[in-house]
């Protein structure tokens, strides 16, 4: 009986406890909490051992709280005992895709931390494949975006800097640069003369530049001077000097407005073989030309616009005769006063074409010369032309125009033709630089009938370093001088004239005519140089020239070559 009883109770128990436990919320695991072990063969329940390999995939607990933001390995330990260093990283040489993973493992261990933010889609790569355009369903494909890297900056090519370059003086806020030249050689015709007679010659040439360092204003120096000796020296003696000094400044009344002012000196002697040469001379007499140059420059944006005016005197010392005696050139002294009105426009920061025109006066200090011409003159002159400074690879000026020239005697016809003046330098390769020169100008006369002279010239000179310190040169030259009615070509006719008289003559008549044309210098010139710099202070130099001139006038061509070997001096 009291056995049925218990199995009854046992029944009502397990038949209402499906329904009892049913209605009781069971927590959830939780991975980390001990659990005890249910072995029968062991008499006492113990806790099972904690193995977190089954945990390592399973998903994060809701009721798990994870570990504070602040908390880290650091902490207090009352043993006072010694911290052992993490260890390090084994070294391996894996792909990419390897190196990646323990980052995903490290990640599944502590579950509940939130994952980070994903990147910026400006900052990874772009999609590739199906997965690219993987979207909620229904909506449009998202644009993809690329990273977007900034281009990597052009690497600027170094200064080109001649470590064979003078450094100059310090004074006070200028630098000086002072230099001079021993040249010795010879000279297969130093009087440029159909009849070549050679000389040795020898040449002193000091010259100084100098160039403020100022935050406003300009000024800067260009003196250059020679003496040049021959041995033996000839009749008219050819030993003279030249000087060329140029100096000019600039103030800066404003950013926009300034004032150019300018000063100048030459002395020179006419060439050997010049016909404005008196006849018997013993010595070559020396001229000198003084001027000044004030202007006045304002910018409006990128349009330039000057206004300069010039005032130049040319003195001539007195001719120095065979016979002792001196003979006076104050007819050739003169003054000459001018105006230049200039206007440019910047294209680009490296291009200024430009227009010009210009009015002169020259007076000379007597009415007439001792052949009784008046050779007061008037001129006009207008050009256009472009100054560049592209990259430094092109720097300079170039211009072209037209010049004419009127004298008050009117049996002195006017002097006019095309100009051309340049001054550019290019820079071909680190290695090769050319220059490009070219100038004209109007210059009086004292022969009688001719009303002056036009000299055109221009030159390129090509210069290579075979080394730093070793530069080569190639020179050429061309010009032309034009004297005005400067030559006469005669012509001889006959004529044969036969009588009908009895006895029959015959009569021959010889008839001269004589043409005034210009005459016409052509010339030319060729030389090599090469440049040995040992330091910034010593260059060895040598050069070979040769010369010739050629001209519609007979008897006054020549040849000349002529060879140098020098020493320069610089600081």
């Amino acid at each position: 009986m009291a056995l049925s009883g218990a199995c009854l109770l046992v029944t009502v128990w397990s038949g209402g406890s499906g329904s009892a436990f049913a209605q009781v919320m069971v927590a959830p695991t939780d991975p980390l909490a001990p659990r005890l072990q249910s072995d029968p063969r062991k008499p006492l329940p113990t806790f099972q051992r904690s193995n977190r390999a089954p945990f390592a995939q399973a998903p994060a607990s809701s009721v798990f709280t994870p570990p504070a933001s602040g908390a880290g390995r650091t902490g207090f330990d009352s043993t006072n005992s010694r911290k052992s260093r993490p260890p390090r990283a084994a070294r391996t040489g894996s792909s990419t895709a390897t190196t990646t993973a323990p980052v995903d493992d490290a990640r599944a261990i502590a579950p509940g931390v939130p994952q980070p933010l994903p990147a910026s889609p400006y900052q990874t790569p772009p999609k590739t494949g199906q997965g690219a355009y993987a979207q909620a369903p229904g909506s449009p494909p998202e644009p993809e975006i690329g990273p977007i890297r900034r281009p990597l900056p052009k690497r600027k090519l170094p200064a080109v800097v001649d470590p064979y370059a003078p450094l100059g003086l310090r004074a006070g806020s200028f630098d000086l640069f002072p230099a001079v030249e021993l040249i010795g050689g010879y000279d297969t015709n130093p009087g440029r003369s159909p009849n070549a007679k050679g000389a040795s010659l020898y040449t002193v040439a000091p010259e100084f530049r100098a160039q403020s360092n100022w935050s406003r204003h300009e000024l800067k120096a260009d003196l250059r001077g020679t003496y040049t000796g021959y041995s033996p020296d000839q009749t008219p003696t050819l030993s003279r000097p030249n000087f060329i000094g140029k100096v000019d400044g600039r103030v800066d009344v404003t950013h926009a407005t300034r004032i150019d002012l300018a000063g100048r000196l030459l002395v020179a002697t006419d060439n050997p073989n010049s016909p404005n040469l008196p006849a018997g001379i013993d010595k070559l007499p020396i001229y000198t030309t003084v001027g000044g140059t004030a202007g006045l420059g304002q910018k409006f944006n990128r349009f330039d616009v000057s206004i300069k005016g010039d005032i130049d005197r040319t003195a001539y010392q007195d001719s120095k005769l065979l016979d002792g005696s001196t003979a006076s050139n104050e007819d050739r002294n003169y003054d000459q006063y001018g105006g230049r009105l200039r206007g440019g426009y910047e294209l680009s920061p490296g291009l200024k074409p430009f227009v010009e025109v210009g009015m002169d006066r020259r007076k000379h200090d007597l009415n007439a010369d001792f052949f009784g011409y008046q050779r007061d003159s008037r001129g006009v002159t207008g050009s256009v032309g472009a100054t560049f400074e592209m990259t430094r690879l092109l720097t300079g000026d170039v211009s072209v125009g037209y010049v004419k020239r009127t004298y008050e005697d009117p049996r002195l016809s006017d002097l006019s033709g095309l100009i051309g003046n340049a001054s550019l330098i290019w820079q071909a390769t680190a290695l090769t630089t050319v220059k490009l020169t070219a100038a004209s100008s109007i210059g009086e006369s004292t022969i009688p009938g001719v009303s002056g002279v036009f000299y055109r010239d221009v030159g390129v000179q090509v210069d290579h370093a075979f080394r730093q310190w070793l530069i080569g040169s190639l020179k050429l030259g061309f010009g032309v001088d034009t004297y005005k009615n400067g030559a006469i070509e005669t012509s001889t006719g006959t004529t044969t004239t036969i009588c009908d008289c009895t006895p029959a003559t015959t009569t021959t008549t010889t008839t001269t005519t004589q043409t005034i044309t210009d005459r016409i210098d052509n010339r030319y010139s060729f030389g090599l140089g090469i440049t040995y710099k040992i330091d910034r202070n010593v260059q060895v130099k040598g050069e070979f020239q040769q010369l010739w001139l050629r001209s519609n006038v007979t008897g006054v061509d020549y040849n000349a070559s002529i060879f140098m070997l020098g020493l320069r001096l610089q600081k």
